[in-house]
Order: structure tokens, then C-alpha cells, then sequence
């Protein structure tokens, strides 16, 4: 069952509220019980003390009660006032008791030897329908004479009951009342709480993909639903670079995808108009496969970059010398190199082993050094250095071509991007436009950076810093 904030705040406070009233009521009531047992056992102890004083002050040895002038009916009338008094014997004898009394005090047997024994007892019991409480006291401590004496006297409690009832039932209504009104208050309060939340989910709510560019401004100034706003805010945002290059990305991919279409599909169809030579054949199915290769090659630039966006490109790290490997890199494009006679050369610094992907970072260096032969001019060269330190391994390949244009860096990387003419080469050779995109999520993939720059000498040189774990 799924409630409402709102009612759970209001709940949760009024339960809190109410359970803290009802114990502070509970202690209450138990203190001003105390303080009426303490008085009447003050109340008992006052009168025993005068009725010992009246019972062993006799010139002649006998007890007397001090008594109150009252008629039986006067007596009956403010019964709740009185004070009940009686003498035993140790054996339990009844020896006097006052005049207003019919009928002997119910007797405490544990509570008489007690007291025989010299000390001071306080009993409850019942009395004529009702409870009461007694004081047995030991008349001894006033003569040897009535060493076998004990003095109980009692007092009702029917109007301290009574008291504390109506204490009770007044500290009930309290408790509903503020229960009500916490329940009540609470709800308001959280409804003024949980106004703003809605409201800003309203407002959230209404941003579809055609409106990205906008952003909730309600509640930006206040204090505690700021940070909120800005969260939702920078998630806005970061939707919107999502969106535009995705966005950009179809298209681009589109673009990409219907020119070696287009181009496959023109070859194909001029093919078959007539018939034609095996050679003319040969030549169209060189151009188509050459046109399938470049289609293969960005399908799988394309999933590459897709698994780097969807996390799911983990590399699988194993222990690796990253200059054996830009070797192993060059050797295979020594070929490619030569027919532009553009030397390649491999320069080795420092411990260069670590934990990496060896087929990730193999890619990593062909697409880096693959793409400075494209923008090397012929004769030109390629340096390649790898350098080991401490915590870290540094890739760096530097060409001699035409270099990069400052208003070129920031984009360097990014999918599909063209540089000026000076960087871009002929249609033949151009590729997909997707490798440096992949240098850049191969780095990013094993926690490292990719960046670009010019040499002062002329040309471009990238540099990739990975780190470099205890293999």
C-alpha cells in the first residue's frame, strides 16, 4: 500500500506527539498519586502520634481516645474526613476504638507483629464498602505499660480515588486534544512541505524533448529545495548535450552510412546496363568491396562508441608492455607508411608494463598512428614514444604534417568532426571519421585522458596518460 507523504509526515507526528503526551500524562498521574499518599500518611502519622499521646496520658492507666464532639449523623455526614482509630492487643484482641466506628478496622496480622516489634507500618485494606489506608503504630514507644499495644488508625481513600479519576480523565481529553491538533497541524504543515516538491515536479514534468532548453526556476531561492532545483537543473542539462549529440550522431551516422551506399549502389547498377568485360567486372567488384570494407569498418567504429556509451565496455586487463605492442602497431602499418615514404619510428622510455587491454590499446595506437600517416605529407615522419613512470604510462605520437588549428582542439575528438583542408585528406582515404572518438573511449575506459596539441617544430601530436597498475 503506498501512502502519501504528506499523510505519513502527518502520521508519524501526531503518533510521536501523542506518545510523548500520553507518558508525560502517565508520570503525572503517578506524581500527584504520590504526593496524596504522601499526605495522607503524613495526615495518619500527625493523628496517631496526638491519639498515642491521648491514649497513654491517663492518671489512672486507661486509654482514651481524643474525640471529636459529633453526632453519629454529623459524623456519618463528612465520613470521608475522618480519621479511623482502634488499639490491639499483640495477639489481635480489639481493646477500643473510637466512638463513630461500629465495627472493628480490618485487621493485618503481618502488619500487628510488625508493629509489636517496635516499628511503624503502613496497610491497605477495606472498610465499610470502600478502601482505606492504615497506620499501625506501636503505642509501646510511649510507655512499658502498652509495650502490648498497637495503635491502627485509618483513613478512606475514596476522595483521593475519586481525585485521581478526574485527573485521569482530564489528562485523556489532553491527550485527544493534542493528538487532534498535532494530526491536524502536522497535516497542514506537510501539505506547506510537500506544496513546493509538487510544484517542481509539475514544472519538470512539462519539459518534453522539444523544450530541454528550459529550466525550473520555481523555488531556486529557497534555501532548502536550492539544491534540488540546481540537481534537476544540471540533469536538464546534461539531457540536452545527450540529446543534441545523439541527435547530431544519427545524423552524422546516416550521412556516413548513405554515402558508401549510394556510391556501392551507383557501381552495382552501371554494372549491370550491359555486359561488360571480366576486367570491367573485376574493377566493380574491387570498388565494391572497397566501398563494404568502409562500411564494415564504421559498423564497427559505431558499435565500439555504442558500448562506451552504454558502460559496457570493460577492458579486460592483463599484464602488457605497451611498447611491444605500438611495435607490434607499426609493423603492420609499415606497409602503408612506406607508400608515402613516411618514416615510422618507436621510441621506448622507462617501465612501459602494466595491467591493460592489449587489443583495446593496439587499437588505441593504430587509430592514433593511423591517423597521422593520413595527415603526414609524403616524406614526412611519425614518431611513436611510450614512457613508463611510477603511476602512470605515457602514449605519444607525433606527426609531421600540417598540425592542428587552435579553434580545431576542443573538437579534436568528438564523432564525425572534419577538420580544416589542411587536416583533411582526400575522400579515398578519409575513413569514417570515428577514430579519434574511439582513442578517446579507449583512454576513458581504462581511467585515463586523451588530449591533442601542435609541436613547436610543426605537425600534431596526441598524448594519452593511462594508469599504470602493478602488473
Amino acid at each position: 500500500m503506498i501512502r502519501s507523504f504528506r499523510a505519513q509526515l502527518a502520521l508519524r507526528f501526531a503518533v510521536t506527539m501523542t506518545a510523548a503526551i500520553v507518558a508525560v500524562s502517565g508520570l503525572s498521574l503517578l506524581a500527584i498519586r504520590e504526593a496524596l499518599d504522601r499526605q495522607i500518611d503524613a495526615s495518619l502519622l500527625n493523628v496517631a502520634s496526638i491519639q498515642a499521646a491521648s491514649l497513654t496520658d491517663s492518671p489512672d492507666g486507661q486509654m482514651h481516645f481524643h474525640e471529636w464532639e459529633l453526632t453519629p449523623e454529623e459524623a456519618a455526614s463528612i465520613r470521608e474526613l475522618n480519621r479511623y482509630a482502634q488499639v490491639w492487643s499483640q495477639d489481635g484482641a480489639s481493646l477500643l476504638r473510637t466512638r463513630y466506628i461500629v465495627a472493628d478496622l480490618p485487621l493485618d496480622g503481618f502488619a500487628l507483629r510488625r508493629a509489636a516489634g517496635g516499628e511503624l507500618v503502613w496497610a491497605q485494606g477495606r472498610f465499610q464498602g470502600g478502601p482505606i489506608r492504615s497506620l499501625y503504630y506501636p503505642l509501646g514507644r510511649l510507655g512499658a505499660s502498652h509495650e502490648q499495644h498497637v495503635l491502627q488508625v485509618a483513613a478512606p481513600l475514596e476522595a483521593r480515588n475519586r481525585t485521581l479519576r478526574s485527573v485521569a480523565l482530564l489528562l485523556v481529553g489532553i491527550v485527544l486534544l493534542v493528538s487532534g491538533g498535532s494530526f491536524a497541524g502536522s497535516w497542514w504543515l506537510a501539505e506547506r512541505a510537500v506544496r513546493p516538491v509538487s510544484e517542481i515536479i509539475d514544472k519538470a514534468e512539462a519539459i518534453g524533448a522539444g523544450s530541454l532548453q528550459e529550466r525550473i526556476a520555481a523555488y531556486a531561492d529557497t534555501r532548502e529545495y536550492q539544491r534540488l532545483v540546481q540537481v534537476l537543473n544540471r540533469m536538464l542539462e546534461r539531457l540536452q548535450g545527450a540529446f543534441e549529440a545523439q541527435r547530431r550522431f544519427t545524423a552524422d551516422a546516416s550521412h556516413e552510412l548513405r554515402s558508401p551506399l549510394t556510391a556501392l549502389r551507383g557501381e552495382l547498377e552501371l554494372a549491370r546496363r550491359r555486359d561488360r568485360s571480366p576486367a570491367e567486372y573485376r574493377r566493380v567488384i574491387d570498388s565494391a568491396l572497397e566501398e563494404v570494407e568502409r562500411l564494415s569498418a564504421l559498423t564497427e567504429n559505431l558499435l565500439t562508441l555504442a558500448r562506451s556509451d552504454a558502460g559496457v565496455m570493460e577492458p579486460r586487463l592483463r599484464r602488457t608492455d605497451l611498447a611491444e605492442r605500438a611495435d607490434h602497431v607499426l609493423q603492420r602499418l609499415r606497409p602503408k607508411a612506406g607508400e608515402k615514404k613516411i618514416r615510422l619510428e618507436l621510441l621506448r622510455q622507462g617501465d612501459t608494463s602494466g595491467r591493460f587491454d592489449p587489443d583495446l590499446l593496439e587499437r588505441l595506437v593504430w587509430n592514433l598512428v593511423d591517423n597521422a600517416i593520413k595527415f603526414t605529407t609524403p616524406g614526412g615522419r611519425v614518431e611513436v614514444s611510450v614512457e613508463g613512470t611510477d603511476g602512470a604510462a605515457r602514449i605519444r605520437v607525433a606527426d609531421t604534417g600540417p598540425g592542428l588549428r587552435e579553434q580545431a582542439l576542443p573538437k579534436i575528438f568528438d564523432r564525425f568532426y572534419r577538420g580544416d583542408a589542411s587536416r583533411t585528406p582526400s575522400s579515398h582515404t578519409s575513413g569514417t571519421g570515428l577514430g579519434l572518438a574511439i582513442v578517446r573511449a579507449i583512454a576513458e575506459a581504462h581511467r585515463g585522458r586523451v588530449s591533442a596539441g601542435n609541436r613547436a617544430e610543426g605537425g600534431a601530436v596526441f598524448t594519452v596518460e593511462l594508469p599504470r597498475a602493478p602488473a
